[in-house]
């Protein structure tokens, strides 16, 4: 049961990240699949930093982080 709370806070965090990311992010589709990579990429930067998060809503602000972090490294790989 805790992968499919991890793929739904990461679904979940990609839509928030796709939303608070100027230019609504690359799509909804994308902005998925990037909101569940970003949950692991969010995890890590919060493991680097020493910071931990318990609890549904602290997964989702690793996730949502993360896949801000993400889908800024994309963009900075787009072309304009």
């Amino acid at each position: 049961m805790g992968f499919l709370w991890f793929i739904i806070i990461g679904i979940v965090a990609g839509f928030v990240a796709g939303k608070l990311m100027r230019g609504g992010g690359f799509g909804l589709l994308v902005n998925l699949v990037v909101g569940i990579i970003g949950a692991v990429l969010g995890g890590w930067v919060f493991s680097f930093l020493g910071i931990s998060t318990s609890g549904i809503i602290g997964s989702l602000v690793t996730a949502t982080v993360g896949a801000i972090i993400l889908l800024w490294i994309i963009s900075l790989f787009q072309k304009r």
